[in-house]
């Protein structure tokens, strides 16, 4: 995974999406579709850091409760959050450029 994402956790949650302009994606490595998302995550990783726009992934298998406070139950999902304020959410395949424009 590119430095310039994170994965992760129920406990670091909260403090990754508190500030700032935050995109996070709800995936599991057997689905075939949220690998393809992570492909496109992983070759624009550059473009969305110098847009000021965090990258996180959670990892559904692993962390329910999160999937599930957010009500996540088709993947890929992607939330966009703004200063820890979930502003939309994007279920399925989604290319950078749509996704940087969410926070434009």
């Amino acid at each position: 995974m590119s430095e310039n994402i994170k994965n992760l956790k129920e406990q670091e949650f909260a403090t990754f999406i508190s500030q700032g302009n935050v995109l996070v994606d709800f995936w599991a490595p057997w689905c075939g579709p949220c690998r393809m998302q992570g492909q496109i995550l992983e070759q624009a990783a550059q473009d969305f850091v110098t847009a000021n726009i965090k990258v996180g992934k959670v990892n559904v298998d692993e962390e329910t409760e999160l999937a599930a406070r957010f009500g996540v139950s088709s993947i890929p999902t992607l939330l966009v959050f703004k200063d820890g304020k979930l502003s939309k959410t994007l279920v399925g395949i989604q290319q950078a450029d749509s996704l940087k424009k969410q926070f434009s």
